[in-house]
């Protein structure tokens, strides 16, 4: 059975400290769920991964919550080098710039709470997490990543995700990756 709440049209994104205990927050996903209930604070205090929660500012309910890493897009994440240079050109790197690996936030985790499904949360929550990385950009990082499920594949594409490469044989994810030039140009 799937509960509703109403879901406001802004909602605030609060860091998630170590200290911080989160006990009702459901997704649906027992992975995801233990993760922001019970490791979450594991990763933040090794500085693995830093998580945060999308909670509305009226009811104080979380909605969603989400974890991000450092990440790097490698010439090895491609099968081959012709189709790393096509990669290339297409993000249109200058020559001059040709680099092993370039810099990215990878998104560990997202999940969306029960109540709050079919409400366009997580969307919300990608544009959010992109601003986060044009907007006055700190560390130079030019892509988002993603391990996407599966069934979370058509999600990431209608948010402007593209495959890493069509040779990933992961049964469970895919790796994907997001372009924030994308939203400079």
């Amino acid at each position: 059975m799937v509960q509703t709440c109403g879901i406001p049209e802004r909602f605030k994104i609060v860091r998630l400290e170590p200290t911080n205990a989160i006990e009702n927050f459901d997704c649906g996903d027992r992975d995801l769920n233990d993760y922001i209930t019970n490791r979450a604070s594991l990763f933040d205090y090794h500085m693995l991964a830093v998580s945060y929660t999308c909670i509305d500012p009226d009811t104080k309910q979380i909605l969603a919550y989400f974890s991000l890493a450092n990440d790097k897009i490698a010439t090895s994440d491609f099968p081959n080098m012709t189709e790393f240079n096509r990669f290339r050109r297409k993000q249109g790197f200058p020559n001059e710039k040709r680099l092993k690996s370039y810099p990215a936030v990878k998104l560990c985790r997202l999940a969306v709470d029960i109540c709050a499904k079919n409400r366009k949360i997580g969307t919300k929550v990608l544009n959010y997490i992109k601003s986060m990385f044009v907007i006055k950009n700190k560390t130079g990082c030019r892509f988002i990543t993603v391990d996407a499920y599966l069934a979370a594949i058509p999600f990431y594409e209608k948010n402007g995700f593209r495959m890493m490469n069509q040779e990933d044989d992961d049964p469970h994810t895919r790796l994907m990756y997001f372009d924030l030039m994308d939203l400079v140009a």
